[in-house]
């Protein structure tokens, strides 16, 4: 079952990075990372060939509120994106009872293979099971997208299947990994 979720006011601080709301003062940086080709089409998008059509994802992340900015506490810029999204889980027959986010990470080129995104995507699980009450939490990827897949297994989530999805931004059907992980209940 997919539940509203609202980035405002939240601020998620890790070792070295604070995962806070988007602001429009974020635009070259997220432009810097996401026109990097192999970036975005790793998480189902073109990378950004213009300035203005990161400014136009800018702004739907503004108006959403549904996505991090992953700021890099030493470099003090942001590097990433990480997202709370409705996804296969809530249309999944033996997940959908379930109050889930699917979770989307994008991380610049220049900060892969240094453990931010699970670090990252670590912190929100915590959050999301103990500050928001969900009781899942999703990730899906491409095939091809092994980084994608470390991270989530590094983060504790079980492969439950391959599936496809229609990505709106690329107009075609893809192939996704679908995994989950399902907070613990304490008896």
């Amino acid at each position: 079952m997919n539940i509203p979720f609202d980035v405002t006011g939240i601020q998620i601080e890790t070792e070295r990075l604070l995962l806070r709301p988007f602001e429009v003062s974020d635009l070259v940086d997220f432009n810097a990372y996401a026109s990097v080709p192999g970036v975005g089409e790793g998480a189902g998008w073109e990378h950004h060939k213009t300035l203005e059509a990161s400014q136009a994802i800018l702004q739907s992340f503004l108006e959403n509120k549904d996505n991090f900015a992953m700021y890099h506490k030493g470099d003090k810029k942001v590097i990433g994106s990480l997202g709370l999204h409705s996804g296969w889980s809530s249309r999944n027959e033996t997940y959908k009872h379930l109050k889930a986010k699917e979770l989307g990470y994008v991380l610049s080129k220049d900060y892969w293979g240094q453990g931010l995104t699970p670090e990252a995507v670590n912190a929100v699980v915590k959050y999301c099971f103990s500050q928001l009450g969900l009781e899942a939490l999703a990730i899906a990827h491409s095939p091809s997208n092994t980084a994608s897949r470390r991270a989530a297994e590094k983060c504790g989530f079980t492969y439950i299947e391959t599936g496809k999805y229609f990505s709106k931004l690329l107009q075609k059907e893809i192939d996704d990994i679908r995994h989950i992980i399902i907070k613990a209940v304490s008896h």
